[in-house]
Order: C-alpha cells, then structure tokens, then sequence
C-alpha cells in the first residue's frame, strides 16, 4: 500500500489506477466484520438484499416471513463495546400484521433504481408491492398469475419505468409503474421464470432464465426472444481484443459482399437463361417454394430458428443471473451446480471452471460482482465463495452462516459484502485494517524483529 502512494505522490501513477489499486486490494482483503453488525429484525430466511443505487447508504432486506426491513449501512444505532462495535437495527420493518403487507414469503425486495422513496416487493402471494418509503404504504399493486420468483428494474431507464417479474408461469411480465398496468408479456420459456436480469448496457435488453434451463435476450420493444444461448456454442477464454474483433468483422462483411455480388451475377445470367427456356413450369417451382418458406416462417418462433429456440443453457433450472458492469458478459448458475460465464456478443460459453461443489436447487440465488466486475461472489450451501471471474479460482471463502446462504449483495461504496441466510442472519463482510496497522507499524520501526526478543530486560 506504501508503494502505491509514494508511486501517486511521484505522479507515477494515476489518480484512477491509484483507486482501482486500493478498491482491489480491500476486495481481497475481505472477512467477517469484527465492528459492524446488522441486528436482523426478520424470522425467516433472508432471500434478497439490495443496498440503493442512489447514496448507497440504505440496505433493503426481504424474507420468508413475509417481512421487509430496510436498514442505515452508514449510521449505526447503537455502539457497545466501548464505541468499538456499531450495531444497524431496522429504520422500519412491514410485515404480515401491517394492512397491506404480504401474506406469504417474499422472494424480491428492490429499491427504485433513481430515488430511495420507493421500494418494491415481489412475494409467494402472487403479488408485486410498490411502497412509499416514508409512509410505508402500498401506492400500486400487481396480481401475478402465480408465485413471483424475482423482480428487477433496469438502472439505465430514462424512457420506461417498467418492472420486470419472473414467477412460476411460463411467461415473463412487465409492469408499468407509469399506467398501473401490464406493458406487454414476454413468450417463449416453457417453464416458470426463476431468474431475471436487465442489462447493464441497454434500458431496451432483459434477459431471462427459466426452471426449463433456458436463457433468453429479450427486446422490449420488439415480440419474441432475440437469442437463445447453447450451452453446446462455447469458445475458449475472453473474446479478442475489440480492434482485431472489429477487423475480423470487417474482413467477414468484405467476403460476403463479395460472395453476394458475385451470386448476383450468377442469379442475373440464370434468369436470362430461364426466359429463353420454359419460363411458366420455373414460374410455378418458384411460387410454390416461396408459398412453403413462407409457411415454415410463420410456424417459427419469432426472430429465430426452431432449434435455436430449444436450446438450453444448464441441464435444470436456470436460478441466478448476474450481468457484469460494462455489459459484455453474462454470469449463470444453474440447479446443476454449475456456474457458467458467457460472452453477450457471440453468445458463447467462455468454459470458464469455477470451483463450485454444489448449489442449492429449491429456490433462486442472488449473485454479485465487484465494481471492476473481476470477483464473483456466490452463495454456495452454508458458505459464500468469492471466484476470480476470468480464471474461476476460488480467491475467498465466507464462513459464518449456520444454514445455506440464499444473497449476496457487494457495496460499491465501502467494498463490503453483505450475505443473507437460512439463519436469518444478515452477515457483514469487511476489508481487511490488520495489513493496514502492520504496514504504519513497520514503517515507524514499532514491530520486533522475528528473531529477536519481545520482552523487556
């Protein structure tokens, strides 16, 4: 660390690689919290957790007893210890007794992406909650067609303020804050939707994943599903860099204008060949082919092939969905036990190895990445397990929860890690100050040689 700051004070290096330097090095530094606590309010299991996108200040909890509980990560309530331990208690918590609170487990529990006065509930009740913060009154509500899995809102929305809800019915849903009403559903899983992500790069792009092992991209504004991934289209490693990928498109779209031009010509001389011929009999071939290309089109599903509309992504259910910031790649985990991290562009299967024994199939995981996106964090039964994202090595392991871990949510702000469980214990996982305190003591000559004596004469 001492390095890096008499590299920033030399001006060898950046502010911006100064800080990335510092948040990396905190990432890796992560264990359970020895000064920080968040007293859980809730009598079930912890199923979702989101900090605010906004101040990153407030910490939204939803559980399995059908409570919500919203939690001040910044401002401790009560300090013991000597001031040593800061304990967060719920600012408020709306559960069954509250008269419009849910009645069974809630599965989802998010902030309004641009303000913390909303927050939004998606339950086992089949119904999706938008509450005013301050009132801690429900201001729309939605009926679903059976149990809501997950709900997510996108980020980057400036021209919709739509929900996007996945439940055990085979077809997506996207509710309209702005109308109160359903936009438009989204057909083509042949299962419930289990996972749902929106991207990181588009307001337009959903992604889905299904309990029938698919994942489909979706465009809002077009009907049907414009790709499907194949867990058998794979290719090895991260993709070429963009200058080489660009040029090789530019060498691929060259060859095929000139393949173009050239059946071009071929079709041309065909066609005066045809008319010094019997032009009716070919008239006709080609009338009825048009009339069956057309037939099969419309038999189809829309915008893709029906082999191409089949494919699966994990052999079971797809149960969580993590985009990574700059939008390119796509993180999966499957009721398989696999952890599978796929390329949007090519829509290919990167085999990335992730070091992963065993998840848990009953219900949908939360995964989560760093701000830089080169961890991973994922709940894996009764341990939460941090992976390199390009090589799949397992960088840090989470110990503390007594049951399986069901979220993980990573604060950008603080480089803290905050995992729900079974337990009902929310866990704060905090960088590492012990490097920091030995790096000061040795600089100011206060730690004893390893071979010589401690003790006073």
């Amino acid at each position: 660390m001492w390095k890096e700051i008499g590299d920033r004070e030399s001006g060898k290096l950046r502010p911006s690689s100064f800080t990335n330097r510092i948040k990396s090095s905190r990432e890796s530094s992560l264990q359970l919290s020895n000064n920080k606590e968040i007293v859980s309010a809730h009598r079930g299991s912890i199923n979702s957790l989101q900090v605010d996108l906004t101040e990153g200040r407030y910490l939204i909890a939803g559980a399995s007893d059908a409570s919500v509980g919203v939690y001040d990560i910044q401002r401790a309530t009560i300090h013991e210890a000597g001031g040593l331990i800061a304990k967060h208690e719920p600012i408020f918590v709306v559960d069954k007794q509250h008269e419009n609170g849910h009645k069974y487990a809630i599965s989802s529990a998010i902030w309004y992406p641009i303000d913390t006065g909303l927050f939004i509930t998606g339950s086992y009740d089949h119904h999706i909650n938008v509450w005013d913060t301050n009132t801690t009154q429900v201001v729309m509500n939605f009926k679903m067609p059976g149990k809501v899995y997950r709900t997510a809102m996108s980020s980057l929305a400036r021209s919709h303020m739509l929900i996007a809800a996945g439940t055990e019915d085979v077809q997506v849903r996207l509710c309209d804050i702005m109308s109160g009403a359903f936009a438009h559903t989204l057909s083509g899983h042949r299962d419930g939707v289990m996972s749902i992500e929106w991207s990181t790069s588009s307001e337009w792009v959903l992604v889905t994943g299904g309990c029938d092992g698919a994942i489909r991209f979706w465009d809002i504004r077009q009907a049907g599903c414009f790709r499907v991934l194949d867990q058998s289209n794979s290719q090895l490693g991260r993709r070429p860099p963009f200058l080489h990928h660009s040029a090789a498109n530019k060498d691929v779209i060259s060859r095929s204008s000139s393949m173009a031009q050239s059946s071009s010509v071929k079709s041309r001389t065909g066609q005066k060949k045809i008319m010094n011929g019997n032009s009716s009999k070919h008239a006709g071939v080609s009338r009825s082919s048009g009339i069956v290309k057309g037939s099969i089109k419309q038999r189809l599903h829309p915008g893709m092939m029906s082999t191409q509309n089949h494919a699966t992504a994990h052999y079971g259910a797809v149960i969580g969905l993590r985009a990574t910031s700059d939008g390119m790649f796509l993180l999966s985990a499957g009721s398989d036990s696999r952890l599978k991290l796929w390329d949007i562009d090519s829509g290919c299967n990167t085999l990335v190895n992730y070091e992963i024994r065993r998840l848990q199939t009953s219900k949908g995981i939360q995964l989560a990445t760093s701000q830089d996106s080169d961890l991973v964090f994922v709940p894996c039964m009764t341990t939460a397990k941090g992976f390199d994202m390009w090589s799949g090595k397992t960088m840090l392991n989470f110990r503390g929860h007594y049951e399986t871990v069901n979220c993980c949510m990573y604060s950008s702000l603080d480089q803290e890690l905050y995992t729900g469980g079974t337990d009902r214990q929310i866990l704060v996982w905090s960088p590492s100050t012990s490097t920091s305190v030995e790096l000061e003591e040795r600089r100011k000559g206060q730690t004893a040689e390893p071979d010589q004596d401690n003790w006073s004469d």
